[in-house]
């Protein structure tokens, strides 16, 4: 992100004021454990850089407040990213104000809604963020963190993700060392960067074999429980049907298994199924679901820690970050 060097940070101030980043964090929260002199000298720092404008604007001592915003507030994952991020945040005494995408993401009121509102900086959660809204987010100077931005963000965007390239060489790996060959293949919204990385791992898994991905056998769709049980009658009602079905979404393979209770076919022994991201209801299905564990609340933690550091002026080594997968063996799957 570009950033304004005359921008009043913490890391600025506490330069001129001669302290440590922390120090300056303790009078913005209205801590007492800040000598009179020190405090006084910081505040004084504070008034002339204008950091007033955001980081105190007049709210109540010790207020600090910053931005997450969900495209829909529909799935568990979210739930579970916002646990770790209020988690995180509360460690540091900030409060997390919670939406979705306004219906106006293209225009330049959201970023002066947020200036106005005195919101630190914005986390913003598996939706696309373009270079119309990164600039106005700079204008505004509001530090922005990604968790799976839909599409693949600029080089200066921060973004917290997973490892979903190897989440799906690994579900795929795992159907074939059971010895399936006919592999279906569930993808998420085309263009979606997880999506994506997900079906180069399941092409990646395949090659290592010497098998090629038959278009024939793959389909995609938004990362539903429909999307999963319409693809699971599609492909598993053909004659020559796959033996094994890997999902990008645990809602679409819980989809495809009741497709094929529907079909009359048994999971795993008729077909073996593989989801991705292990929701509570990947344990509870029956069968329970072999699936890719996603480290959800840990990305919601990173993720806010990392925004944190932004906005007390500090320098990220790496844009982007790529937690673990972690495939989880369960019932669902079979030798072919």
């Amino acid at each position: 992100m570009t950033r304004d060097p005359q921008r009043a940070t913490l890391a600025v101030v506490a330069r001129e004021a001669g302290v440590s980043v922390p120090t300056v964090s303790k009078v913005v929260n209205g801590r007492s454990d800040v000598s009179p002199e020190t405090r006084a000298r910081i505040e004084t720092l504070l008034l002339r850089h204008g950091y007033v404008a955001r980081g105190l604007g007049g709210a109540q001592p010790g207020s600090r407040t910053v931005e997450m915003v969900f495209d829909a507030m529909k799935t568990p994952n979210n739930l579970d990213i916002l646990h770790g991020a209020l988690e995180a945040a509360t460690a540091e005494g900030v409060d997390v104000v919670v939406g979705t995408v306004p219906e106006d993401p293209l225009g330049a009121a959201w970023a002066r809604r947020m200036t106005a509102a005195h919101r630190e900086g914005l986390i913003l959660v598996t939706s696309e963020i373009n270079s119309q809204q990164w600039r106005q987010f700079a204008e505004q100077n509001i530090p922005v963190v990604t968790i799976d931005p839909i599409n693949l963000p600029g080089p200066d965007v921060p973004s917290v993700g997973a490892t979903n390239f190897n989440g799906g060489m690994a579900a795929t790996t795992h159907l074939l060392e059971l010895g399936h060959r006919r592999i279906g293949f569930v993808e998420g919204p085309p263009g979606a960067m997880v999506a994506i990385a997900r079906l180069h791992g399941y092409h990646a898994a395949l090659s290592q074999h010497g098998l090629t991905g038959d278009p024939g056998l793959m389909t995609a769709g938004p990362f539903s429980f429909e999307t999963g049980f319409s693809a699971g009658l599609e492909l598993l009602g053909r004659k020559e049907r796959p033996t094994a079905l890997f999902a990008s979404s645990d809602g679409q393979a819980l989809g495809v298994i009741e497709a094929a209770r529907t079909l009359g076919l048994r999971v795993p022994e008729d077909v073996s199924v593989v989801g991705f991201d292990d929701i509570n209801a990947a344990r509870w299905s029956a069968p329970p679901l072999t699936t890719v564990r996603q480290p959800f609340a840990e990305m919601g933690r990173v993720a806010m820690r990392r925004l944190l550091r932004l906005i007390a002026g500090e320098t990220l080594a790496s844009p982007r970050i790529e937690l673990a997968t972690e495939l989880i063996i369960r019932k669902s799957t079979a030798a072919a």
